[in-house]
This record gives C-alpha cells, structure tokens and sequence, in this order.
C-alpha cells in the first residue's frame, strides 16, 4: 500500500560526485567562506535590488522548524529610515558603551575588535536588511499558530544570507543593537516578529580594514564509543 502523506512529496535524488570532486567541491567552498570577513566600512556605490532579492530568497531555502520558515527580511533603501535607524542604534550603543550596560567581561571581549558605539556604515551602506523572527504565525481568522525552534531557524536562514551576499561579493555585518525594539517600530513590523539581526550590506569601502583573526583549528571533535567506555 502507497504511503499517505500531508504534503505532497516528490523524488529527492541529489548530485552524486567522484570522492575526489567532493573533496575539490568542499576545499573550495570552504576557501570560499574563509575570505569572508565582516565589514564595518563601506562605500555608497549603489548595489542593485536584485542582489538583495537573491540572497533572501537563498535564506528562504534553509531548513526550519516543521518547515514554518518563521522569518521576514525588511530592506530598507530611503536615506532618512536610514538615518533614524542609525539615531537610535546609537542610543542603545552608547549606553552599552558608554553607559555601562555591557558587563566588563564583555567589553573586554570586544576590545580587540575596536568596536564603538559609532555606527555610521548604517547611513553608508546602500541598504540595510532587518531580519525579524517570526515568534508565532497568524491565521487569516486571527489564531495564533505556533512556532518550533524559531532561534535555531531563524539563524541558519540569516547564515544561509550572508553566504550568499558573499557569493556575490557583497559584505555586511550582523549588527545587534540590545535592545532592539526601535526596529519593530521604525519597520511597522505586528506583534508577533521580533527583530534578530539588522544587516547592513554594500560593497566594502576601498580603504576597508578588518581585524588579523584567525580562525577557530578545533571545531571538529572525532568521538568513539572509547571516550565513554575505554579501550
């Protein structure tokens, strides 16, 4: 008997590669991802709609929650939203800053990077995307519906975004003003989104510096059932 199911399914058989091609494949990807660096100076070239279109609808492909694909991504071009998104960030950063909001441990940890309460790329850069999570859904009737595993969801879309920005040699930051309830006002955004990330996204400024990081050598962790019971 044929199996039923609630959504209609189709034949899934993904591209196979030669061993060595997945390797090639993967090397280069991985180089690929690695030149990408967060930029907090930018130029005002114009960047064309399309690229930002493109690289929402790359997020839009990454897996979710019982695939509720609880985000929204705001674009925002006018210069005078710009400039009361930027007015208010600014609020928020000065008093984590200056103000004293952010626990030592963290300015700290923020030092090395040289990061201020000065957002200014947020008036440069051509666009900006504001990515809002989707706490719950609203039916047509007005009924809540309730969303799984928002955060986990929502971050892989924006990591899906940034890569695709990447892509095409575009750059950004994931900026996180705390508290960031001014963007859900400023945006006209219901009840029921809560802002996650704002992106600022442009071509990097000619005269662009960014931190000599390196990158983290022991993600990877090999585990084996000796680990737990011995050899």
């Amino acid at each position: 008997m044929a199996q039923q199911h609630s959504y209609p399914f189709v034949p899934y058989r993904p591209e196979r590669y030669a061993e060595q091609d997945m390797i090639t494949r993967g090397r280069e990807f991985y180089e690929h991802l690695d030149r990408r660096r967060s930029v907090r100076f930018f130029s005002d070239e114009p960047v064309p709609r399309e690229c930002l279109e493109l690289a929402v609808r790359a997020a839009n492909t990454a897996p979710s929650g019982a695939h509720q694909q609880p985000w929204k991504f705001v674009l925002i071009g006018d210069a005078a939203i710009k400039k009361r998104i930027r007015e208010a960030s600014e609020v928020e950063e000065r008093q984590n800053y200056e103000g004293g909001r952010l626990p030592p441990e963290w300015r700290e940890a923020l030092a090395p990077l040289e990061t201020t309460s000065d957002k200014g790329y947020l008036e440069v850069a051509p666009w900006l995307v504001v990515c809002f999570a989707e706490k719950y859904g609203m039916r047509p009737d007005g009924r809540r519906v309730k969303h799984y595993y928002v955060n986990e969801s929502v971050g892989i879309a924006c990591g899906f975004f940034i890569a695709a920005l990447h892509t095409m040699g575009l750059s950004t930051l994931t900026h996180t003003p705390n508290p960031m309830a001014f963007l859900s006002e400023i945006c006209a955004r219901p009840a029921n989104e809560r802002p996650y990330i704002l992106f600022p996204v442009g071509y990097a400024a000619q005269d662009a510096e960014v931190p000599d990081l390196t990158r983290k050598p022991d993600a990877l962790v090999t585990f084996s059932p000796e680990d737990v019971f011995g050899p």
